[in-house]
């Protein structure tokens, strides 16, 4: 069997649509159903990939760090808050703690001092204290390489622990944000209900060779172009293999 018929077999069939709820007229359903596109054939999805790396082809986050702990603290506290705004936060804390025993001795109070700006900074603080902690009781100090562990580790979900272990040690994780659910769904590479699905249908699609980097590629894609609002479809560079029905013009 060649490559092709086995990637293609690979390729989950969508979800059944719902049901539709009482009160939404039939009329509307179907139109609905019509209207949503499915998902790309496996040659197109491999072409999206191709292009976005060849427009980027060392895609790099945005948030700023020195290592892997100050990488797991910068992604926690990125939750509700913008990359640029918890770099400016991180600035200063990272120059007095960038280890998990110096964040210890800062402690919470110290902490809150340096992301009060940001969103939920006083359960943040909590929570980076107590990652802190853990990290230096049980793991000797060390970032571990297990998004199953990290998991465990206060304030940290599936998305963090799976940016964290995909940039700082180049596990092929597919980290699935709002942008990257988005993006996802419009093409659409999946269709999917959650986030976490998504995750695990693009982990099982995208090719090894594009893998690595695809969080990246996607999450730009979606903050700069892809947009929730107003797309810039004009611009796209895979807006003739997207399947998104209400593509925007100049």
């Amino acid at each position: 069997m060649s490559d092709l018929k086995q990637a293609t077999r690979r390729i989950p069939k969508p979800k059944a649509a719902a049901k539709p709820r009482a009160g939404v007229p039939q009329k509307a359903v179907r139109k609905s159903l019509l209207k949503a596109p499915k998902p790309l054939d496996w040659a197109s999805m491999i072409e999206v990939f191709r292009r976005l790396r060849e427009a980027n082809p060392e895609p790099r986050g945005e948030l700023d760090y020195t290592n892997p702990y100050t990488l797991l603290v910068a992604v926690a506290l990125s939750a509700q808050a913008t990359d640029v705004g918890v770099n400016k936060a991180t600035r200063g804390l990272f120059a007095a703690a960038d280890t998990p025993q110096a964040m210890l001795a800062l402690g919470e109070e110290g902490l809150r001092q340096h992301i009060r700006t940001l969103n939920f900074f006083n359960t943040k603080a909590r929570n980076v204290i107590a990652l802190s902690r853990r990290l230096v009781e049980e793991f000797g100090g060390e970032v571990p390489n297990s998004v199953e562990i990290l998991e465990t580790l206060p304030g940290v979900g599936r998305k963090t622990a799976s940016v964290v272990v995909n940039i700082a040690f180049g596990d092929p994780r597919v980290a699935v944000d709002t942008h990257i659910f988005r993006v996802a769904n419009r093409l659409p590479l999946a269709v999917t209900r959650t986030p976490l699905d998504t995750q695990a249908a693009l982990e099982t699609l995208i090719p090894d060779e594009y893998r690595l980097h695809a969080h990246h590629w996607l999450i730009l894609h979606g903050r700069y172009t892809c947009k929730a609002r107003r797309p810039e479809c004009w611009r796209c560079p895979v807006n003739d293999l997207c399947g998104y029905p209400d593509k925007t013009i100049p």
